[in-house]
Parts: structure tokens; sequence; C-alpha cells
């Protein structure tokens, strides 16, 4: 009796510490059920607003990608043409046109409203076509020519009217564009300009062309001069190099260069090589040493952790079977490390793309009208474009803007999926 009297409080304490188990594993499951429910909730809302980021920017650049049109009625007279070709007013040519079209126009400020309704660069637009075409001259020729901004933005529904367009549009102008829709003179096509010209003073006129040639030979010479130099970094820092203060020196300043701001960059870059090396400014090479020593940090540290992450029995059995030491890194380890170093590059070469300031210290941020040729003509980039637009105050830069915006967010999505397709690819080759 004795011993199971001496049993009972053992059973009891054993129930106890099961049921005090039980219960905190329920509040464990609890709260992982809740960890879970946070972390599809914070997925959620970064998707949201992604969303709402990419719909703003898509609803505001979407209208960038159509131009309106006016048809005009131009007369060539052959008189000027027999004179030398260079001495042709073209802009009289269109004026004439649209004073034809509206003969009630008399007074001086009423013709003035008249001019300011087609773009500036509809008489280029009739040079270009005479000269291919001689032809036409001695002829009345139905030409269609960009409209102005104002005009633009008013037929897309940006504003309806005197009141809404601050005046941008009198009276006047808003009947003559209403006489031109009735006679169905008006059409919006595909704004091809904003893909092949380069900046304008004028938005009808302004492209992208420039900023994204600029852009293309900038990131070029940036993984060009960051990607090889920062991987045999990494390589020999890993491999190669003995250990010593020196070493530990060196290692503590990358990883310290990769958290300084990029505008220290800039003024690096405008120092050596504009003021020292004289390299032209606003020049494509400029801008990509910049970018070259901004990235290089990051593209060392990833290459290193990358080269670190291959198992040492690697090493161990290049060496065994009779590698040398380079060998063995250029065989066999590096190979399986590229992955993760192309990963940094990503990374880099991302964060090189959105970067202005250290570009806007080089000069960078130059009104650039001329599409660059070469890595030395002056050139910008798409994200200082952006700012350039940002700051216009016509309403029509607001549009294109976003448009920007858009084209630069595709460029990065298509220069990081060929990154990741040569990352994927030599993942597979090394695991086969």
């Amino acid at each position: 009796m004795s011993k199971k009297l001496s049993e009972i409080p053992e059973n009891k304490s054993s129930e106890k510490s099961i049921d005090i188990v039980r219960r905190g594993m329920v509040s464990r499951y609890r709260a992982e059920k809740r960890f879970r429910l946070y972390g599809i909730f914070s997925v959620i809302v970064t998707i949201l607003f992604l969303g709402v980021l990419f719909v703003g920017i898509g609803s505001k650049g979407f209208s960038a990608f159509q131009q309106t049109y006016v048809r005009l009625e131009v007369y060539l007279d052959p008189e000027p043409f027999e004179s030398l070709e260079s001495s042709v007013d073209y802009p009289g040519l269109i004026k004439n046109a649209l004073r034809s079209e509206f003969p009630e126009v008399k007074s001086r400020r009423d013709k003035k409203e008249l001019y300011q309704l087609v773009s500036s660069g509809a008489s280029f637009q009739l040079r270009d076509l005479v000269r291919e075409n001689s032809r036409v001259i001695g002829k009345t020729i139905s030409i269609w020519v960009p409209a102005d901004d104002d005009v633009d933005m008013y037929l897309k529904g940006h504003f309806t009217g005197n009141s809404d367009g601050a005046g941008r549009l009198s009276e006047n102008q808003l009947g003559w564009i209403q006489k031109w829709v009735a006679e169905k003179r008006v059409e919006k096509r595909f704004n091809k300009a904003f893909f092949i010209n380069g900046d304008s003073r004028e938005p009808e006129q302004a492209g992208i062309l420039g900023a994204l040639t600029g852009s293309i030979l900038t990131i070029g010479l940036t993984v060009l001069f960051s990607f090889p130099i920062g991987v045999a970094t990494a390589v020999y820092l890993e491999e190669f190099a003995p250990k010593n203060r020196w070493i530990d020196f060196v290692e503590v300043n990358i990883n310290n260069l990769a958290a300084v701001p990029s505008i220290v960059f800039g003024l690096l870059g405008l120092a050596v090589f504009i003021n020292f090396f004289n390299f032209p400014r606003s020049s494509s090479l400029v801008g990509g040493l910049v970018l070259s020593l901004m990235t290089m940090p990051t593209i060392i540290i990833a290459g290193r952790a990358s080269i670190q992450s291959v198992p040492p029995s690697i090493r161990e059995a290049a060496l065994g079977i009779g590698a040398s030491p380079m060998q063995t890194v250029l065989q066999h380890v590096l190979p399986l490390a590229l992955p993760g170093i192309l990963t940094g590059t990503i990374i880099g070469m991302a964060r090189a793309l959105g970067e202005t300031a250290p570009l806007l210290m080089i000069g960078m941020v130059a009104f650039i009208v001329d599409i660059p040729h070469g890595v030395t003509d002056p050139a910008t980039v798409l994200p200082v474009q952006v700012y350039l637009w940002a700051d216009s105050p016509e309403r029509a830069f607001t549009e294109r803007t976003s448009a920007a915006i858009m084209v630069l967010l595709a460029f990065l999505v298509a220069m990081n999926s060929v990154a990741v397709w040569l990352r994927h690819k030599m993942e597979k080759k090394s695991s086969g």
C-alpha cells in the first residue's frame, strides 16, 4: 500500500509535465502560424505597393507613346527653291499653310496663337521631305506634322479647357482645334520620335535615344572594368594573399568602400579622371570609370563569399591529382563560385544603372541633343534624363518622365534577365 501511495505523486507530476509540454507546443504552433501569416501579409502589402507604383507610373506615362499629328496642305512655291536650298524659309511655308487654313486670322496676336498650334519641328520635317523627294516642289502636298505639346495634352484629355489648362490655350485656339477635329485633320499616332530622337526643349520632339545609348555605353564600360578586376581581387584575397596586417587593412577598406555614399565617387572621378587625366567631361568613359569604382567593392565582397562557399574537398581533390594552385582555382573553384559572383554583379549593375549623383558631378547632367556615337562623346543616362524632365515646367514633360521611367525599368529587367540566365547556365554547368 505504501508503494502505491508513493507512486501517485509521480504519476501526477508526469501528467503535469505532459500537459505543460502540450500547452507549450500548442502556443509554439500558434506563434509559427502567426509568423507565417505576418510573412504572407508583408508579401501582399509589398506587392500591393509595387502594383500601385507601377499603375501610377503606367497611367501617367502610357499616353506619351502616342503623339497628336495635324494634317496641313502646304504649297511649295518653286521660286524660293531656284536659289540656294539653304535659303528656303521652311517655317514660313508652314505659317502660310496655317494662314490658308484660317484666312479670317488677321491680327498679329491671333497669327502668333495660330502658329503655336503646331510644333516648331514641323519645318524640319518639311525640309527633310523636300530633300528626299524634290519632285514635290511646285505642288501642294499634304503633310502630317506634330502638334504643339499643349494641343497634344488637350486632345489626350489631360485638361478640358482654358481654365484647366492654366491659360495655355486661348478660346480662339480651342476653336481652331475643334475645327480640325471636325474635319478629321487630327490623328493620334505612335510616338516614334520618343524612341529615335535625343533630348529637346520641346516636349513633342524630345526622345530617349541619346540617354538610352549613353546608359548602354556607360553600363557596358562599368561591366568591362569592374567585373574582371573585382573577380581577380576576390580570387587573390581568398586564395593567394598572405595573412598579414596589410591584407587585413585592404579587406577593411574594401568593406568600408561598399558603404561610401555614391556622390563621393563622383567627386573622386571629377578630381582624378577629369581634372588630372583630362578625360572628356560628360562622357560615357568617365561615367563607366566612376560607376566601376562604386560597384567594384560589391563584386569583390560577393566574390569572396562565393569562393568561401566552395567545399575544401574540391581543392584537396584537385591538388591531390597533381593540379597546380592556379589550375585548381581557375578550373575547379572559380567555375563553382561563378554563379554567386554573377549574383553580386547583378546587384552592383542594378545599383549603377539607377545612380544619378556621381554622374551629376562629372557633368552628365548637361543638355545633350545629339546621339553619342562613342565612349568619348558627350552623353547622358536615363536616370539623369528623368531628373531633367521632372524639373521641366512644361506639362507634357510629366508624361514623358513617367514613360522614361517605364523604359528604364524595362531596360533594368532585360539586363537582369540576361544576367540571371547566365547564372542559371553556369549553375547547371557546374552541377553537371
